[in-house]
């Protein structure tokens, strides 16, 4: 690092440099001096005597539209500098990249949680149930559970197909989770078990949406899962931006004036997305605020689509995850009155089983005859993986008091949450202690969205290379200290405003040395562009 440093002190334009050696992708970056949902920059595909079969201009153009910040050409540029790190170890100012881009818990060190590993194993080796030392090896409990699901799987058969909808048991199971949670019940049959969340994210956008004419509310910033859906299935982003000033609030009139907003465009806004907690953001809503975005579905005839996935991910006293289907019900709403689509997934969490892709969708206050056509939609995808499918039921349904694993799975799941507070704690407060750079406290998900005020001659700098003010800061910092962020332009932002997503989730002993590094970075980056 202070090589690296040392060596850019000489020149003004070292930085510059730095990304004009490594490259940059012909990736079409969201701006932020664009409006939420349109693209700057162009891709071009090369020429040759004979036209290709296919090219650019001849694919499908929703294709060329849909971006996804969180692998694009930052994280692109990390893989090949871990390339070269491997095959020439000592090319660059830093020994390891240090990922900070990614919601993806076990590949940074963290474990899976025990009791969950155990059920999985024995389900995917139910023979292992026949042998006497089974249990030595195994929880009671689990080789208990392992029964339980096996024998709602004809043939215990985990690598056949399932129902589209997943399997009845442990839909039932999930059902009986979401009740306990909530305080209301919950029918397995509006359930349906899924691949992580975004393919029902994918399912519920191409039900919404027939043309460009048909929008979609969606925060600003938002995951970029939604922006990218909505052009890959040719409708309209309608963008709402949350209040950074009040803690990336959502405010009723923001949302007011939007809808109203693409109402003058001849857009038909079918739906709201809310993020709870948030992400980018990591606020957490209050209950008071739901009950007014419920109210505001149910006035303006909106779906709500409550991607709910970080809900155990909650950091401060002060806060508390509400369901929507608890907040809706709670108002004395019956399914009749309000389109509701919930959304959790195993990737998040405590857990944070990213691969094994599982999670669910609730889909609540839609008619028998719309329902069949979600289920028809479900159904070209045959069936969710039967692993995901289990451990959905196994974090709906942890140990309970009195069984044989339930300390040893409270004591993980205890240290996995208290240590992801105290290091979103202490990257917030490194983050603030930094010149021109702002961070609202982390409330609960996974990640940190920091405002950077860049000096005006970094953002010329950032220009003269077509880029991003906020993408050059995030490759600068990846070149100069192997810290992998993604630039808020991926996200959308108000224009003018620059960002970028940190997440919380490198172990508790790396986070000193990210902080060390990006101080160091941010102070000679600072000096070197200062005005």
């Amino acid at each position: 690092m202070r090589r690296f440093l040392a060596h850019n002190a000489r020149r003004r334009n070292n930085f510059t440099n730095c990304v004009l050696q490594h490259g940059t992708f012909p990736l079409r970056i969201w701006t932020s001096t664009s409006s939420p949902g349109h693209f700057s920059g162009s891709v071009t595909s090369g020429g040759s005597a004979s036209a290709p079969p296919l090219t650019l201009d001849t694919i499908n153009p929703k294709v060329l539209k849909c971006e996804y910040a969180v692998l694009g050409e930052t994280f692109i540029l990390a893989q090949r500098l871990q390339q070269k790190l491997k095959e020439n170890p000592g090319s660059n100012p830093f020994n390891e990249l240090l990922y900070c881009n990614l919601g993806n818990p076990h590949s940074l060190g963290q474990q899976p949680i025990t009791f969950f590993r155990e059920v999985l194993a024995l389900c995917d080796h139910p023979t292992m149930l026949d042998r006497a030392e089974t249990r030595g090896y195994f929880s009671a409990d689990a080789v208990e559970r392992a029964f339980q699901i096996l024998n709602q799987i004809p043939e215990r058969a985990t690598g056949a197909y399932s129902h589209t909808q997943g399997i009845k048991g442990l839909r039932d199971t999930i059902a009986s989770g979401i009740e306990a949670r909530d305080g209301y019940p919950a029918d397995p049959n509006d359930i349906f078990l899924i691949d992580g969340a975004s393919p029902a994210v994918h399912i519920i956008i191409q039900l919404l949406i027939r043309s460009e004419k048909d929008g979609i509310l969606c925060p600003i910033p938002q995951y970029p899962l939604y922006s990218g859906s909505v052009a890959l299935h040719g409708g309209s982003l309608v963008p709402y931006y949350l209040d950074e000033e009040t803690g990336w609030g959502l405010e009723i009139s923001e949302l007011k004036n939007q809808l109203e907003t693409a109402k003058s465009k001849g857009i038909t806004v079918r739906a709201l997305v809310v993020i709870n907690p948030g992400n980018p953001t990591g606020q957490v809503l209050a209950e008071s605020n739901q009950r007014e975005i419920v109210d505001f579905c149910k006035n303006e005839g909106l779906v709500l689509l409550a991607d709910e996935v970080y809900q155990e991910n909650v950091y401060v006293p002060d806060k508390k995850f509400h369901s929507f289907k608890k907040v809706s019900q709670s108002m004395k709403y019956g399914e009749e009155d309000i389109p509701l689509v919930s959304l959790q997934s195993i990737s998040k969490g405590y857990y944070g089983e990213c691969g094994r892709r599982g999670g669910y969708m609730e889909v609540t206050g839609f008619s028998s005859e719309i329902r069949e056509q979600i289920y028809k939609v479900a159904s070209l995808d045959t069936c969710s993986n039967i692993s995901g499918q289990i451990l959905a039921s196994l974090v709906m349904n942890p140990p309970k008091v009195g069984d044989e694993s339930y300390e040893s799975f409270s004591a993980e799941k205890e240290a996995i949450l208290s240590s992801l507070a105290r290091r979103a704690k202490t990257l917030e407060d490194a983050l603030n202690s930094l010149e021109g750079v702002t961070c609202n406290r982390a409330e609960g998900a996974m990640y940190l969205f920091p405002r950077i005020e860049l000096p005006k001659k970094a953002i010329e700098a950032a220009k003269a290379v077509n880029t991003a003010p906020d993408a050059f800061y995030a490759r600068c910092l990846l070149h100069a200290t192997g810290i992998v962020v993604i630039p808020g332009c991926g996200f959308g932002q108000v224009p003018g405003q620059w960002h970028f997503r940190c997440t919380i989730l490198p172990q508790e002993d790396k986070i000193p040395v990210i902080v060390s590094r990006l101080t160091e970075f941010h102070k000679a980056f600072m000096d070197e562009f200062r005005d």
